[in-house]
């Protein structure tokens, strides 16, 4: 199927109209896959891209702010965020030393776990894209990485 049938819509002003339309559809499409794959171990996609992000850091903790410009969805309320993972054990907060205005956040050993236990189904959520070859994924990636650096 194309974004013609998933959509029903037949005509595009574009073919740029059609590949941002598909961007879009296939965001949502990706998005729901990726939630029914992290709801077994009850985390969001807000929360679960948070702690890759402080793993990647690990043992440097990070500001909320550090945070947040790393996040794929900028639109999220970080410190909200946080403060979810700190009730689940899945990370520690506390007051900068270097910036009593800040607040650090590292990823918790438990939080650790659970990124492996993720990881070791990380077959499972590659699989999102198994339609499409190695090579292909790769293009896909530089064709995005254009758009973005088009702007």
């Amino acid at each position: 199927m194309g974004i013609d049938k998933d959509i029903h819509q037949d005509k595009f002003l574009s073919e740029h109209q059609r590949a941002s339309v598909n961007i879009l559809f296939t965001y949502g499409w990706m998005m729901e896959r990726i939630k029914k794959f992290l709801k077994p171990v009850d985390i969001t996609p807000q929360q679960f891209n948070i702690l890759r992000i402080l793993r990647g850091s690990h043992p440097q903790p990070l500001s909320t702010l550090q945070i947040r410009e790393r996040m794929l969805d900028k639109m999220s309320d970080t410190s909200r965020i946080v403060d979810r993972l700190v009730v689940k054990g899945w990370v520690n907060k506390a007051s900068s030393r270097k910036d009593r205005r800040l607040v650090d956040v590292i990823i918790s050993p438990k939080g650790i776990k659970l990124l492996e236990k993720l990881d070791a189904r990380q077959e499972e959520l590659d699989g999102i894209l198994r339609n499409i070859s190695v090579k292909d994924a790769a293009t896909l990636s530089k064709i995005l990485d254009k758009v973005r650096n088009g702007s």
